[in-house]
């Protein structure tokens, strides 16, 4: 009797020691999940913004030289103005080409995609700022001794294309353009204008201002040329990354405030004649 009383009272010391085991370490284990999230808020100073978007956009966004990461045109222009009512800081940054940039936005290593069209796939990744800055226009661009008749996206059927890869002219377009026509995938738009120039392809895609910029630039101008009718008119957002530690109602709900003064000021209009004028005037490379 006293050996099994003996073993009983054991039995019950060892449950007991056992349990204040577990608790301690779920107990550290919850202390250690805390440290590291507040560390992480710590390390992640939300007074500053990391913005990117398509570095081959002028004259809204281009890099200003292959060795640097930072960034020229109209969109930095808003940006700061934007900055400067939240009273923050927001860094427009080069951080890879226009496809990587927007997979490191939907991962939330980018805070701000500083224009974009509206996609619903892109909706899953990111929160579309209301307004849009800007209203762009897409062109069919083709060599000038090979145009032919546009009066709608059934004209395209049947031709070769070419545009930027991962590059979105309006949900409804890209819908069009998956089921019925052949447009391929270039890394950089002077890639597809060289495309198009050596005749490899019948038409490319691109929104007006940023392919005639390059164009120019390319000295192609002469042989090329966009075709009177638009692909697509598409409005041009501010967006926030949904995985963003800082995207919160109250950052969003800034950044429209911000849109809206600079719609009532008509500022983005300014930014683009003097970005314009610097892309002509800059030093190439």
């Amino acid at each position: 009797m006293r050996w099994q009383r003996y073993r009983s009272i054991t039995n019950t010391l060892f449950r007991y020691a056992w349990v204040s085991v577990n608790v301690v370490f779920v107990r550290i284990i919850l202390i250690s999940v805390l440290m590291i999230a507040c560390s992480s808020a710590l390390a992640r100073d939300c007074s500053r913004l990391i913005a990117s978007g398509n570095a081959e956009y002028p004259p809204y966004l281009w890099r200003a030289s292959q060795t640097t990461v930072e960034m020229h045109g109209a969109i930095p222009q808003l940006m700061d103005f934007v900055a400067k009512q939240l009273k923050i800081d927001i860094e427009v940054k080069y951080l890879g080409p226009w496809g990587r940039v927007q997979e490191e936005v939907a991962e939330g290593n980018i805070d701000l995609l500083s224009g974009a069209f509206y996609t619903e796939p892109r909706s899953y990744r990111m929160d579309y700022i209301q307004p849009s800055f800007q209203r762009t226009q897409t062109s069919v661009w083709v060599h000038k001794d090979r145009h032919f008749k546009f009066d709608g996206w059934s004209d395209l059927v049947g031709k070769s294309g070419v545009t930027v890869i991962n590059n979105s002219f309006g949900q409804t377009f890209d819908q069009y353009a998956a089921t019925h026509l052949n447009i391929h995938q270039a890394g950089r738009l002077s890639q597809g204008l060289r495309m198009l120039l050596g005749e490899r392809v019948d038409y490319f895609l691109y929104e007006d201002l940023p392919a005639r910029a390059y164009a120019a630039e390319l000295g192609m101008l002469e042989n090329i040329k966009s075709l009177e009718n638009a692909v697509s008119s598409e409005d041009l957002f501010l967006t926030v990354s949904k995985r963003s530690p800082c995207n919160t109602p109250e950052l969003r709900a800034e950044l429209t405030k911000a849109l809206e003064q600079a719609q009532q000021q008509g500022v983005m209009q300014q930014f683009l004649q003097q970005a314009l004028e610097r892309w002509q005037t800059r030093a190439p490379g």
